[in-house]
This record gives C-alpha cells, sequence and structure tokens, in this order.
C-alpha cells in the first residue's frame, strides 16, 4: 500500500494539494523547503497520494542514507487525518527499505513503536494578556528590568556581520555558511523576519524568524555576550509575542540544552515531543559490509 518514488517521478501537483488539505500543515514538507536543504528526497505515498512522506537522502560513502538536513526539525506522515495505522506502515516501510541515520518525525504522528523523542516548544494562538499570565515568575520580572531597551524590525543584508560574529550552536563554518546560504533564500521567498533589540542604538539581540500565513519559527537567536547582563533576548522574544501572537502562532523549534530549553518554557510554551530514529552512520556500514 505504501509505493516509493524517486524525485523525478514525483507528482508535485498532487504532493501539494496533499499538504495543502493535510491536518498536519507541515511547513518542513514544503517541496520548495526541501529542494533547498537536501541534496534530494524520495517519497512514499499511501494510494493514491492520501497520505505522502518525504524522505532526505544523502550519498556518504557512496551510499544512500537518510539523514535530515540542517534546519529541517520535522517531517514525517501528511494526509487528511492522523491515522496511527497507516503512520506505523510508512515507519515499516522506511526501516525496511532504508539506511537510516536520522529521521524525524511530525509531533503529530504516533506509533505502535516505541520510539525516542525529541522536545519542542510551541505557543498557539491567543491573546497576548492571556499568555502574559502564563509567563514564569523570573522571565516577568528579567523583562520588566529589560523595558529599557528598544525594538526595530531589521534587513538581513546590514545584520550579516552581526551574524556571523555572534552565531552560536554550529561547530562547523561550513554550517553557518548553510545557514547564511538558508536565510538568505527565505528572504527571497519573503519568509524572513528580523527583530532586533538594541541598548543606546548598540544592537545587542538579533531574533532571526521564518514567517508564514499562521506562524512565525525561531530560526536562531544571536545575542552580544558583552551585553549578556541587559538581557536582549527576553525583551526581544517578549515584544515580538506582544505583537504578534493574536494573528500567528509562535515555535520555538526547540532544544536538547537544559538552559535554552528552560528559557522557551518560561514564555509559557507548550512541550510537543515529536518521534525519531537515530543510528550510528558506521554503525550502519559495519552491518552493510558484514551482509558481504
Amino acid at each position: 500500500m505504501i509505493k516509493r518514488l524517486k524525485y523525478a517521478e514525483i507528482d508535485f501537483k498532487k504532493y501539494q494539494n496533499c499538504l495543502e488539505n493535510s491536518a498536519q500543515k507541515n511547513f518542513y514538507a514544503s517541496r520548495f523547503i526541501l529542494d533547498h536543504l537536501c541534496e534530494t528526497w524520495d517519497l512514499l505515498i499511501f494510494d493514491d497520494y492520501e497520505f505522502v512522506m518525504p524522505v532526505p537522502i544523502r550519498k556518504k560513502y557512496g551510499l544512500n542514507f537518510v539523514i535530515m538536513p540542517l534546519f529541517c526539525q520535522q517531517l514525517g506522515v501528511s494526509g487528511p487525518r492522523d491515522d496511527r495505522e497507516v503512520e506505523e506502515l510508512f515507519l515499516l516501510f522506511l526501516r525496511r527499505n532504508y539506511k537510516i541515520v536520522y529521521y524525524s518525525f511530525h509531533f503529530s504522528n504516533n506509533f505502535i513503536s516505541d520510539l525516542p523523542k525529541k522536545k519542542n516548544y510551541f505557543i498557539g494562538k491567543t491573546e497576548f494578556s492571556s499568555l502574559r499570565k502564563q509567563y514564569f515568575k523570573g522571565r516577568k520580572s528579567t523583562v520588566k528590568t529589560a523595558q529599557y531597551l528598544q525594538s526595530k524590525e531589521l534587513t538581513l543584508g546590514e545584520n550579516l556581520h552581526f551574524i556571523t560574529q555572534n552565531f552560536k550552536g554550529l561547530e562547523k563554518k561550513s554550517d553557518l555558511d548553510k545557514f547564511i546560504k538558508y536565510v538568505s533564500f527565505l528572504q527571497s521567498k519573503n519568509m524572513l523576519k528580523l527583530f532586533g533589540a538594541f541598548k543606546d542604538e548598540q544592537l545587542i539581540s538579533l531574533a532571526i524568524m521564518i514567517s508564514t500565513d499562521d506562524r512565525l519559527f525561531l530560526l536562531g537567536l544571536v545575542n552580544d555576550e558583552n551585553f549578556r547582563s541587559d538581557n536582549g533576548a527576553s525583551f526581544l522574544i517578549d515584544r515580538i509575542l506582544r505583537e504578534n501572537i493574536s494573528l500567528k502562532s509562535f515555535d520555538f523549534m526547540g532544544s536538547s540544552i537544559r538552559g535554552i530549553e528552560v528559557f522557551f518554557k518560561s514564555f509559557g510554551s507548550e512541550l510537543q515531543e515529536y518521534c525519531i530514529i537515530e543510528n550510528s552512520g558506521k554503525d550502519l556500514i559495519k552491518n552493510i559490509i558484514k551482509k558481504y
């Protein structure tokens, strides 16, 4: 019932129709995002594109592996409803037909199998006055003490230097280069928003956002460590929520780092766990060699 399609075989009109009418509304599954972030990708379909599941492919050591690309948090199954039986069929097909290093499913996908999970934090559209009551007490205090700062919406070109000098969390320079290319790509699609926090006209914090019709995604939060005590990040997130949360939901994009996780939770966000499959690439290759 599950069929595997190579990229050239995909009917993108049917694929887009499935995504647009899906219960999951998964931004990461959009063709233009996958085309930019992936070397190539397959598509698994159930019946005539009733349910779909993109599979990112990367070639290593002459072999094809399933590896989620940087900056793509969740893929998984999209369709007209959440259906555990159908989702389980996709999972079994994926495991039987691919060498999986890392794959993450949409948070709404549920499986009979016991899969490890990662965390994401999310705030649905609501009135800011209601959300403000959900802030941790310490976060309310921190935001209050930072009200001497100013916020502005900014452009990418004028702030590339600030990003490259202060961005944390990417070990390789090549990954930072990929990030810059990605945000430049998003800007070309009119989906990039930058919000800055200023102290005496000095930029101290920068929020890099993906903006869709109904959601904001926090792609990066960049801080000048020389101004850590000014709490520019807290001020900035509070200001963005204050001005946008009644119109758009807010996705923090998750983190496995305890301090960052607590920071996200402190704004009244809700936990959304999503299932993953993760294997060592070296172990996969060893198993392949053993078969021969």
